[in-house]
């Protein structure tokens, strides 16, 4: 696939997708989004995340349930759960590593999941609204580990109307 084609087929098309298909995801293909994420751009290559992979129906049900009901996350045959380890970047980079870089390096993560998925085939969702406490604890994170995304993902059952974006002059500043 050229550049564009990539850009226009994997980033330009991509949408936010809550309903999925009962289709398993091949094994292969959680290796790969796996790997685009761990290849995601982190502050001073620290890369302070730990990503969770869930396929086992009931914890994807309590994570719908830890993320205020938000039941499509239980239909996605795999949901990932990408978390932060702040004080991984906090050593190198002190406050602002521990309050910002950790967040930015796991959303480059995040995207790169959403992506990539994308390339595959399949839809996801960026899932930020959700109770911290109840995810750790449903996951049994570490007290260091903080849930910053639950990205479900899996065959589109239907694609959603394609929302609308703001135009270049309110977004944008060429200098």
């Amino acid at each position: 696939m050229k550049g564009e084609d990539f850009i226009r087929e994997c980033i330009l098309e991509r949408q936010s997708c809550r309903a999925f298909l009962n289709e398993k995801i091949p094994e292969e293909h959680v290796q790969l989004l796996l790997e685009a994420m761990r290849w995601a751009p982190s502050a001073g290559n620290l890369q302070p995340w730990r990503f969770y992979v869930v396929s086992n129906a009931e914890v994807r049900r309590k994570l719908a349930q830890s993320a205020y009901e938000q039941n499509f996350i239980a239909e996605a045959p795999v949901v990932f759960v990408i978390c932060a380890i702040p004080r991984e970047s906090e050593w190198r980079y002190g406050k602002r590593g521990r309050e910002l870089y950790s967040i930015q390096d796991t959303a480059c993560a995040g995207m790169n999941l959403m992506i990539s998925a994308k390339c595959l085939g399949y839809g996801s969702v960026w899932v930020g609204a959700f109770d911290e406490g109840k995810v750790s604890d449903v996951l049994a994170l570490k007290e260091y580990e903080r849930p910053v995304a639950i990205i479900p993902v899996g065959k589109p059952k239907h694609l959603e109307v394609r929302s609308s974006r703001k135009p270049y002059d309110a977004i944008a500043r060429f200098i």
